[in-house]
């Protein structure tokens, strides 16, 4: 197995425990499901949010949605930069997998689907 490195990224309408919590979830499982891989081939999980999302840590918010509770997961804060896209959540997951980086599916969702659009596509815009 190799160590492989997925990224993605999704937008919360609003700052609240709810709405962070069920983006977080549902970011990580989209990563996950787009790649034919479970919870159990994570190995670390990194978050950054952008400066406006104050009422919950997104790593905590997964904890409570998915099996994760061996997993390393950590929150940082997103870089201020003018003009950056707002309400935003970034992930970095490491997990064990023998497909090819080329061929992993990155995520990203909703409003951050601005940030990569090449990328876009892998998870609900609604």
């Amino acid at each position: 197995m190799a160590v492989r490195a997925i990224r993605g990224a999704t937008t919360v309408e609003a700052d609240t425990p709810e709405e962070v919590s069920t983006r977080t979830v549902e970011l990580v499982a989209a990563l996950l499901n787009q790649n034919g891989l479970s919870a159990d081939s994570l190995i670390s999980v990194l978050f950054s949010a952008t400066s406006d999302i104050v009422s919950m840590a997104p790593a905590t918010g997964l904890r409570g949605g998915l099996d994760v509770a061996d997993v390393p997961l950590l929150c940082v804060g997103e870089m201020v930069v003018d003009g950056a896209l707002t309400g935003c959540i970034r992930v970095l997951a490491h997990v064990e997998t023998d497909i090819p980086r080329r061929e992993l599916n990155h995520v990203f969702m909703r409003g951050a689907t601005v940030l990569r659009p090449d990328l876009a596509g892998g998870g609900s815009d609604d």
